[in-house]
């Protein structure tokens, strides 16, 4: 009787052995289902947006950083100096209220604002011993960046458009480059610029940054910074192609179309001393064109997985040089220039 009691007790015991032991997996089960949700919350966290990208500057030499520094500290306060008295020049000068000197004031006051976007961050990184800058600072960065080298763009070949009437239509120079004319010109820009500059910065304001946030550069380049993103950039690439193309090669063909009229016209006059008159006009422009767009091409006009020292050389022409020398070029060359320069010095040493 006891035997088979207990033998019945024992199926009854095994039942109840697996049922706990079915809680028990069941238990592990959601266990491990939470683990899993972890660590998906886990990965989530390493996407999270980069709240400041690393800028690497220039060289990781310390005795090389002291030299650029001292250098570009230099530069960027003979930029501001220079292109200032260029704007004081114009302005105090009546003879100078012209169409070309109009756009060249408006040309230095673009270079005074193109040199500001990157050459003080990077000498403020230097002073505080950091190459650190903000996410909003970076994107700030971009979106200025972006609106002064196209305006600088739009600007040279306004001033060749202009050459371009005062050589080819000397008679209609007048009626054709009105006031109205002028200002609608640098409006438009400035409006095309802005729109433009606006388009890429939203675009890429809604980029993910994960863990990478190194910079090879001195400043928030568009292209550097696009390469650290760990989203999709198909649209920003398609946008930069097209539209940045657009914007890019709009002003520079306008620029070629204007040379070339002018440059066919030059060779039809009679005297040797006209040629010379004509082309001493337009020689300060293509110095300015050259400089500014053969940097331009040497850097982002070619395929580069990575920024080599020639890419960086070029990035300083285009963003310090520049703006730099514009001012020399445009005064040492031209006798009004130099004049009205010389009285406004004059006058201030009055004062």
């Amino acid at each position: 009787m006891t035997t088979s009691h207990s033998s019945r007790e024992q199926p009854g015991r095994a039942a109840h052995c697996r049922t706990e032991q079915a809680r028990f997996q069941g238990g592990r089960g959601k266990a491990a289902v939470g683990d899993e949700g972890d660590s998906s919350d886990m990965d989530r966290d390493n996407q999270t947006t980069v709240t400041e990208f690393l800028l690497l500057g220039l060289s990781g030499q310390s005795k090389q950083e002291e030299i650029l520094f001292g250098l570009f500290l230099w530069m960027y306060l003979v930029t501001i100096i220079g292109n200032i008295l260029i704007i004081l020049a114009i302005s105090c000068d009546s003879h100078l209220h012209t169409p070309m000197y109009f756009f060249l004031a408006n040309l230095s006051c673009i270079d005074i604002c193109f040199s500001s976007v990157t050459t003080p961050k990077m000498l403020l990184n230097h002073i505080l011993g950091s190459k650190s800058i903000s996410y909003v600072e970076c994107m700030t960065q971009i979106y200025f960046f972006i609106t002064f080298i196209n305006m600088d763009g739009f600007l040279l070949s306004v001033m060749a458009y202009d050459r371009y009437v005062a050589i080819c239509c000397p008679l209609h120079y007048s009626m054709i480059m009105k006031p109205k004319l002028c200002i609608l010109l640098v409006v438009v820009s400035w409006v095309i610029t802005n729109l433009h500059a606006l388009l890429h910065t939203l675009l890429m304001v809604r980029l993910t940054f994960c863990l990478n946030n190194t910079v090879h550069h001195f400043f928030c380049d568009p292209y550097a910074v696009l390469k650290l993103s760990c989203s999709n950039t198909f649209i920003n690439d398609l946008m930069v192609f097209t539209v940045g193309g657009l914007i890019f090669l709009t002003p520079f063909t306008c620029i070629i179309i204007s040379y070339v009229y002018i440059l066919s016209n030059v060779l039809k006059l009679p005297s040797a001393h006209g040629i010379r008159k004509s082309l001493s006009t337009c020689g300060s422009h293509l110095t300015v064109v050259s400089l500014f767009y053969g940097a331009i091409l040497g850097v982002y006009m070619h395929p580069s997985s990575s920024y080599s020292v020639q890419d960086t050389v070029a990035t300083v022409i285009f963003t310090v040089v520049t703006p730099l020398v514009n001012p020399f070029i445009y005064s040492l060359r031209n006798r009004d220039m130099k004049g009205a320069l010389r009285k406004l010095i004059s006058n201030s040493r009055k004062f």
